[in-house]
């Protein structure tokens, strides 16, 4: 085998004035640094890549994708925040994208069947619902069946939504029928009703509410226990730069994204 002219990766036998042999470790490959495994250089992490992501991980990836671009000067890190199903749906006709972090894994294994990932998602965290009002709570909302009170607007996430989808999960677990006055495309517009006054009630994840601070206040209710949402990542197979959506996807799932994903209130995956 030969690599820049040098044969038998590099090794020189050495013939000593004594007769005895000494083999030199110079180049050979074993001890190589940037060596990957079958002799050759590691992908450079630069250039610039796009992450699809949950609209509930946005002020995570944003900051996550600040520390990943000082981290590894000269890239760049654009990111897309919509409803899972919304942003599978886009990959799917064509958009490019390196990197998906989904809201639930059903929406991830849309990708995985069409071939679409480079490699096995990955878990990066959980989430659970909870009922977020306006800080002075009008309706007198305490519970999940308080939300289905006559009279009360409640706002969910669409079905095709995860968060839409364990809102319906929650409803059966706790023998609740809601009537929402709206179905949103994300969690940020359902907390976007509700600040704005045109609802009472929104069922979000625990983490929105505490991203929206005092802007509205959280109430847990038993029933959303039951009901965990699990948050999976990965690189695209298309992706051009696939070194370097690895290494965000790798920060995200090491220790310091999942520091910064659980001092917003996510779980542990």
């Amino acid at each position: 085998m030969t690599r820049n002219g040098r044969t038998r990766n590099s090794c020189h036998l050495v013939l000593t004035a004594i007769g005895v042999v000494v083999l030199t470790a110079t180049g050979c490959g074993a001890g190589e640094p940037g060596a990957a495994g079958s002799g050759g250089q590691a992908d450079a992490v630069d250039g610039s890549i796009t992450v699809f992501a949950a609209a509930s991980l946005k002020e995570t990836f944003t900051e996550l994708a600040e520390r990943f671009e000082d981290e590894y000067p000269g890239t760049d890190v654009t990111l897309n925040f919509a409803g899972s199903s919304d942003l599978v749906t886009q990959i799917i006709e064509g958009a490019p994208a390196d990197v998906l972090a989904s809201a639930d894994t059903r929406t991830m294994g849309k990708l995985a069947d069409d071939g679409l990932l480079a490699g096995p998602a990955v878990d990066l965290a959980t989430n659970i619902l909870q009922l977020a009002v306006p800080p002075d709570n009008p309706a007198g909302i305490a519970t999940l069946a308080d939300a289905a009170r006559s009279g009360v607007k409640t706002v969910v996430c669409a079905a095709q939504v995860p968060c839409g989808t364990a809102a319906a999960a929650v409803e059966e677990a706790a023998g609740v029928d809601l009537t929402p006055v709206s179905e949103e495309s994300s969690v940020t517009d359902v907390i976007g009703k509700v600040t704005s006054g045109e609802a009472d009630v929104g069922l979000v994840y625990v983490t929105d509410v505490l991203a929206a601070g005092d802007a509205v206040l959280g109430i847990n209710f038993p029933e959303s226990s039951s009901v965990v949402n699990t948050y999976p990542i990965a690189s695209l197979a298309d992706s051009g730069e696939a070194a370097t959506a690895q290494a965000f996807v790798d920060l995200v799932t090491g220790d310091e994204g999942t520091a910064v994903l659980q001092a917003a209130g996510f779980g542990a995956p």
